[in-house]
C-alpha cells in the first residue's frame, strides 16, 4: 500500500542567528587593527633608537650648528663672543700659516691617495687566491688598520728618530749615509705617509678583496678560453668590474688624508719648521691653543667645503665615464 504520509514543513527557530556583519565593515575594523598595530610597532622602535638619536644630535648636528655660528664671532672663550661677520673668513686668505697648512695637505693628499689605493689593489689580487694560511695573512695585513694612531705615532717615532731609530740603525750598519726623517722638513711628510699607508692600505686591501670575490668566474674562465693571458684577464676583464669600488675608495682616502691629524699630533706637532702642519691640525691650534674658537670654526668650515666640494667632483667625473660608486 501506497505511504500516505505528509511531511510537514519544518517552522522557523524561534531564536535564529542574526545575519552576518557586512563585509566592508570587517574591512573597516581590519584597516583600524593594522593601523593600530603600525602605530605601537612604531612606537616601540623609536623607543629603542630615541636614546641613540638623541646622543648622535647632540654630539653632531649640534655642534656643528654652534661652531658654524661661531666662524662668524670673535670668542676666546671667557669673554663675550664679538660678531665679525665674514671677517674671520676674509682673514684666512691671507694667512700665510694656513696657505702652508693647506699645500701641506695637499702634498700629504697626494702622496697618500694614490700609493693606498695601489698598495690596496696590489695586496688584494695577491691575497685573492687559495693557498696555505691565507686566513693568517689576511688577518696580518689587517690588523694595523685596527691599531690606534698614538701607537703607530709611537713606533714612526722609534723607527725613524734620527738619533736611536731602527731605520737609521740599519743604515749605519749597511755604511749608508743617514737620515733626518722626523727632523727633516724636507723627509717628515714622506715619513708621515709612509707610516699612514701602512694602516690604510688595509682598508683598501679589504675592500677590493671583497671586490674581487665578486668578480664573475665565468668571465674570467672565458677569457683565458679565448688566449687572454693574466695581465689581459686582469686588465680588460677584472679592472672594469672593479671601477665603482676604486671610486670609493678613492673618495674616502681622499677624506681621510684632507682630515689627517692623529699621526702629526703624536709624532711632530706640526713641525719642523711647519712641514707637517695640516688644515686640521692647524685649526686645532688656533682654536685650543691660541683660544681662537672663531678663527678656527672657521678653517673647520673651510675644510668641510673642500671635502664636499672634492667628493661631489669625483662622483660627478665618475658617473660621466659610467664607474660610479654610488
Amino acid at each position: 500500500m501506497a505511504d500516505l504520509t505528509v511531511s510537514r514543513p519544518t517552522p522557523p527557530a524561534q531564536n535564529a542567528a542574526p545575519p552576518s556583519q557586512p563585509a566592508a565593515s570587517r574591512a573597516q575594523r581590519s584597516r583600524r587593527d593594522r593601523r593600530r598595530q603600525g602605530v605601537t610597532a612604531a612606537l616601540t622602535g623609536w623607543g629603542f633608537v630615541a636614546p641613540a638619536t638623541v646622543i648622535i644630535l647632540g654630539l653632531s648636528i649640534f655642534p656643528a650648528l654652534w661652531a658654524f655660528v661661531l666662524s662668524f664671532q670673535s670668542w676666546d672663550g671667557f669673554s663675550q663672543a664679538t660678531w665679525v661677520g665674514g671677517q674671520n673668513y676674509a682673514d684666512l686668505m691671507s694667512d700665510a700659516d694656513f696657505g702652508n697648512a693647506v699645500l701641506n695637505t695637499v702634498g700629504f693628499t697626494l702622496l697618500f691617495v694614490p700609493a693606498s689605493v695601489l698598495l690596496g689593489l696590489f695586496l688584494a689580487v695577491a691575497l685573492n687566491r687559495r693557498i696555505r694560511w691565507m686566513g693568517f695573512y689576511r688577518t696580518a695585513i689587517f690588523v694595523p688598520f685596527v691599531a690606534s694612531a698614538a701607537s703607530t705615532g709611537i713606533l714612526s717615532t722609534y723607527l725613524f728618530s734620527p738619533q736611536f731609530g731602527l731605520v737609521n740603525n740599519v743604515l749605519r750598519v749597511l755604511g749608508l749615509p743617514q737620515q733626518g726623517w722626523l727632523d727633516d722638513p724636507h723627509q717628515a711628510m714622506i715619513v708621515i705617509a709612509i707610516m699612514s699607508l701602512w694602516g690604510a692600505a688595509a682598508f683598501t686591501t679589504v675592500i677590493y678583496l671583497a671586490a674581487l670575490q665578486d668578480v664573475p668566474a665565468d668571465l674570467i674562465e672565458a677569457a683565458r678560453i679565448d688566449g687572454a693571458n693574466r695581465w689581459q684577464t686582469f686588465w680588460r676583464i677584472v679592472w672594469p668590474q672593479l671601477a665603482p669600488v676604486t671610486v670609493f675608495v678613492t673618495i674616502w682616502q681622499t677624506i681621510e688624508a684632507i682630515q689627517l691629524f692623529d699621526l702629526v699630533y703624536t709624532t711632530t706637532k706640526g713641525g719642523p719648521l711647519g712641514s707637517t702642519e695640516t688644515i686640521v691640525y692647524f685649526l686645532y691650534d688656533k682654536a685650543f691653543h691660541a683660544l681662537q674658537f672663531g678663527y678656527g670654526s672657521a678653517a673647520a668650515y673651510v675644510l668641510f667645503a673642500v671635502t664636499l666640494l672634492t667628493t661631489i667632483g669625483v662622483v660627478l667625473y665618475s658617473r660621466r665615464r659610467g664607474s660610479e660608486a654610488i
